[in-house]
């Protein structure tokens, strides 16, 4: 299956902006809700918890006014995020609660039968209807969306990113010489291992020209901000 996203750029009602924060703002609870059952279960019993968002809603009314797809998809993401922090902790760290402060507002929908589609004026989206947009492109032939994700910057501007897909097509296979293939395999604590079992590290710029950033910074520091010499 071969996916590709469109990202555009949206202007929003005020009535839709509304009903945006509430879905950003009930994304976050039911994270937050689903994580602390999780956490505590575990500690309880040592054994996993699988929590649904909809056993929240009666406790949480405000719940029932967002796209449910939405929620659900965040316990797709909080699972997807457990899973790979068991499989393999050095590359995924423990999830962690979400605050406004310093996450992304988004949420994403899925497309059920035309809920989400692309119209001239804008993009229809389960809820709330068409969000006026810039299309400046369109999916080509074949493709059909997925799903469509919404999110606002810290500049208050909005964008909604479309995912599409389509089935691969089979390439026509062509003679090869495997005397000159090289297989390359992803390392988390590396570059890569080849076929050959040669393994690449990582180059680790950053740790290398520490020090010598920390003495530039220093310098920096005492320089007269404005001077020819700051800049």
């Amino acid at each position: 299956m071969q996916q590709k996203a469109y990202k555009y750029r949206v202007y929003p009602t005020e009535e839709q902006r509304v009903f945006f924060a509430k879905c950003f703002g009930c994304c976050r609870k039911i994270w937050n809700l689903m994580l602390a059952d999780r956490n505590q279960y575990y500690k309880d019993t040592g054994k996993s918890l699988y929590p649904q968002p909809a056993q929240y809603k009666e406790t949480y009314p405000y719940l029932k006014e967002v796209d449910s797809l939405a929620l659900s998809n965040v316990q797709k993401q909080q699972n997807k995020a457990i899973k790979d922090h068991i499989e393999n902790p050095k590359a995924f760290g423990v999830p962690k609660f979400k605050a406004k402060k310093r996450c992304k507002n988004s949420y994403t929908t899925n497309n059920q039968k035309g809920t989400v589609t692309l119209a001239e004026s804008g993009i229809k989206l389960p809820k709330i209807g068409v969000i006026r947009a810039v299309l400046h492109r369109m999916p080509e032939e074949g493709w059909t969306i997925k799903s469509a994700t919404v999110s606002q910057n810290r500049d208050g501007s909005y964008y909604i990113s479309v995912l599409c897909e389509k089935d691969a097509e089979d390439p026509e296979r062509l003679p090869v010489d495997e005397s000159r293939v090289l297989g390359l395999d992803y390392k988390s604590d590396g570059l890569y291992k080849d076929s050959n079992g040669d393994l690449a590290g990582m180059p680790k710029f950053f740790r290398k020209a520490q020090k010598r950033l920390a003495k530039l910074q220093k310098k920096l520091k005492n320089k007269e901000k404005g001077s020819k010499n700051y800049e």
